[in-house]
């Protein structure tokens, strides 16, 4: 099922928003591919891209919570780290030659939604006030390194 972003899914955060729902937008495109003839390759392609950038983003995300002195980064890490487990061991699946395009979506869009909304929103006052709320270079100069981080 296709899903439709909502002001509500904002941590307040633009560079996170922005990845947000730039893995909505893949997962959105698994969904269309799913059962369309001759979209194999071009599923493969999304999926790996899907997964990669989710990956990425997980450490964009980790480091800008590590720079903020987020207190509960260690448990936020773990459940990246488990949740990037079970969608490696889906892409394998994938790369063998199994159908898991509908689960993998469904599963990146479960995980994703409930995510953004509760362990997400609970960073994010952290990263605001202690980054993005400071004024002048050095909170600029802050975000700056990690998006450059991310961009790499």
């Amino acid at each position: 099922m296709k899903i439709v972003w909502s002001s509500e899914y904002e941590i307040g955060i633009p560079v996170i928003d922005n990845q947000h729902k730039r893995i909505v937008e893949y997962i959105n495109t698994v969904h269309e591919l799913q059962g369309q003839r001759d979209a194999e390759a071009e599923l493969r392609a999304v999926l790996h891209n899907l997964v990669d950038y989710t990956l990425s983003h997980f450490a964009f995300e980790e480091s800008l919570m590590e720079e903020a002195g987020y207190s509960d980064l260690a448990d936020h890490q773990l459940a990246h780290q488990a949740f990037a487990r079970q969608i490696e061991q889906l892409r394998k699946r994938f790369i063998q030659g199994n159908e898991v395009a509908s689960e993998l979506a469904g599963v990146l869009q479960s995980w994703l939604l409930k995510h953004i909304l509760t362990d997400d929103q609970s960073y994010s006052d952290t990263v605001k006030s202690r980054l993005l709320g400071r004024r002048g270079k050095a909170a600029s100069g802050q975000v700056l390194q990690a998006v450059r981080r991310y961009q790499r």
